[in-house]
């Protein structure tokens, strides 16, 4: 395995970009761009899972037995992560309410 600061800062970078893709989707999903916030959207799934599956690395080898050192950086990493993968939740959330009400203004 990795150097565990070398994960978290992997874990960090990754979540960041999912950030900035979420960030990007939401600013198409308020400008009506449904197509392209779902794509950011999907594109930052894929980000958080890579920095998901980076941190699951640590956690196995650990319950397998390797012994970890203490690392602020890793539990730094794994609550930008838990963060980063709420606000993914919400912002998957918010496109269905989003497409309703874009459908609603077209009825009118």
């Amino acid at each position: 395995m990795k150097d565990i600061n070398s994960i978290a800062i992997e874990v960090v970078m990754k979540s960041g970009d999912g950030r900035v893709k979420i960030d990007e989707a939401l600013d198409a999903l308020a400008l009506g761009d449904l197509a392209k916030a779902e794509t950011l959207l999907k594109e930052a799934s894929d980000l958080v899972v890579q920095a998901h599956n980076a941190q699951t690395e640590v956690i196995q080898s650990q319950v397998g037995g390797e012994n970890m050192e203490y690392s602020l950086l890793f539990i730094h990493a794994q609550d930008t992560l838990m963060t980063i993968n709420t606000e993914l939740r919400m912002a998957k959330k918010l496109l269905p309410i989003v497409k309703m009400l874009l459908a609603k203004k077209e009825a009118e």
